[in-house]
């Protein structure tokens, strides 16, 4: 029931590429399992004084470390958040499942691949369709800042926590800016990206997740 359990929702991260994908799953709602039904043997065949919950706490802190491993941090973006937080889940399932409390697990699992696919969609339907849109631009030139944020600013768009960078891997003339806009109506941000393309001197653009 682990193997299956872990399965869909490593399946699900795996089709999306994600770091832990299908197998990894398997292995930490084994595992978890695995622990639960120790500490279960221990209590109620070896007759072992001990806490039967034990084991099984430290499988909940513990998986922390493998979380961890997926989180990517990257120049200007964070992945890897919903993968460490589904193995967190994916162990707690694995605990469910090796206590036999069967219902439990099988409802949580249903609810996590929910979380995987649907609300993924709807995750990325909100955000692509909010006002708020946090973008990276790089600019040809110093001068060129100053007519780009008139541009933006010209619909209604308001513009705050501006970051002025100059990388070394940049041309010595091209400035990278971070910047939050306020867009002054509901736009798609792939549609608004294309059009802070079109501005004058603006090399690239990038939204930041």
């Amino acid at each position: 029931m682990a193997t299956i359990c872990g399965g869909i929702l490593g399946a699900e991260r795996g089709r999306k590429k994600r770091p832990a994908g299908f197998r990894t799953h398997i292995l930490v709602c084994i595992g978890a399992a695995m622990v639960m039904i120790t500490s279960q043997y221990m209590t109620d065949i070896l007759k072992i004084s001990t806490d039967a919950s034990r084991m099984g706490a430290q499988v909940i802190s513990g998986i922390g470390f493998l979380g961890v491993g997926t989180i990517v941090v990257g120049h200007r973006e964070v992945k890897g958040l919903t993968t460490a937080a589904g193995l967190w889940s994916c162990a707690c399932m694995g605990l469910a499942i090796g206590i036999g409390f069967y219902e439990g697990a099988l409802i949580s699992c249903v609810f996590l691949f929910g979380v995987f696919t649907v609300l993924h969609k709807l995750d990325l339907y909100s955000r692509n369709h909010s006002r708020i849109l946090d973008v990276y631009v790089e600019i040809k030139h110093i001068t060129g800042v100053e007519s780009f944020l008139d541009v933006v600013k010209s619909d209604g768009t308001k513009v705050s926590n501006i970051e002025v960078k100059k990388s070394n891997e940049m041309d010595k003339h091209t400035i990278g800016l971070t910047m939050t806009l306020t867009l002054a109506d509901k736009i798609e941000h792939s549609e608004y990206i294309l059009k802070l393309h079109t501005i004058e001197n603006v090399l690239s653009v990038e939204e930041i997740m």
